[in-house]
């Protein structure tokens, strides 16, 4: 029983960055109807930025806000520079256009940084623990579940109590009737790629304080797990995302607890198949939304 709480608590760790992640794929989906798999390039450049902070001396205290600004000015360049031409063209076109963004900003840093893992040094308390009676809980995951249950808390009041999510709510919906009502559909876009962009940057600073480094292919990883999550809750719902997230997180821990130590390492494959079998009972995800209903 210690031994499935202990991994209970790492799948809940492991599995609040992955909601955090895949919350930012919803809210573009819920949007545009675009399965975004560029969102991990936020975590790519932020990447890259908390490497040349650390190197200029910074301290984390510093770098957390310096993640998060970076991964909101990266969405909205994204969006600027390349959705922005492909509005209103097909969904293929848009997924096309998704991928085309992945692969340039990891050439650029390819070809103008380096090829190689960066590593930096990581906060000095991440790998510390305390004692709940028999369990020894990892303070760095303590925090990423605290911060993730705020995170969803104030998401939620945004989208539910402000003009913005009102306006947010309403092009998800129907775009077309919300533009005739007087949303700004610009506004909508920017504001959220701005969210989704936030939502990148909290899990990014965990994701990189756990990792301690990065490379030019830093964000597929964890674009894999945002896109993955958010398909498993159901596509156009956010709590379907936030389920979706904890229920991979726990999937990795807990087959890597059982799975025979020889066969272990193979947890990404068995997890993938575990994955597609799912949608082959219940392709539409945890949390079935009728009609792709939007955000």
């Amino acid at each position: 029983m210690t031994e499935l709480l202990q991994n209970l608590i790492d799948g809940l760790g492991r599995g609040s960055i992955y909601a955090l992640l895949a919350l930012g794929v919803a809210v573009i989906f819920g949007v545009m109807h675009l399965l975004n798999f560029a969102h991990g390039e936020m975590i790519t450049v932020s990447g890259y930025a908390t490497l040349w902070a650390i190197n200029q001396g910074w301290s984390w205290i510093a770098i957390v806000p310096l993640i998060l600004v970076v991964s909101v000015v990266t969405s909205l360049v994204i969006e600027r520079l390349a959705f922005s031409r492909v509005r209103g063209a097909s969904d293929f076109t848009m997924l096309l256009t998704s991928f085309g963004v992945h692969f340039l900003v990891s050439a650029v840093f390819l070809l103008y940084v380096s090829a190689s893992v960066k590593n930096f040094n990581r906060p000095s308390w991440v790998s510390n623990t305390f004692s709940v009676g028999s369990l020894n809980v990892e303070v760095f995951d303590s925090i990423v579940i605290a911060i993730t249950a705020v995170t969803l808390v104030l998401t939620t009041l945004l989208l539910q109590r402000t003009m913005f999510g009102l306006s947010l709510r309403a092009a998800a919906a129907d775009f077309d009737t919300a533009r005739l009502m007087g949303v700004n559909s610009d506004s909508v876009i920017r504001g959220a790629f701005a969210l989704s962009g936030l939502l990148a940057g909290i899990a990014g600073v965990f994701w990189l304080m756990r990792a301690g480094s990065t490379t030019p292919s830093a964000g597929i990883d964890p674009m894999l797990k945002g896109v993955l999550a958010a398909l498993i809750g159901g596509l156009g719902s956010l709590r379907g995302a936030v389920l979706g997230g904890f229920a991979l997180g726990l999937a990795e821990v807990l087959l890597r607890s059982w799975l025979p130590d020889g066969i272990a390492s193979l947890t990404e494959g068995v997890v993938f198949a575990l994955i597609a079998l799912f949608f082959i009972f219940r392709p539409g995800g945890l949390v079935k939304v009728a009609t792709a209903e939007r955000v």
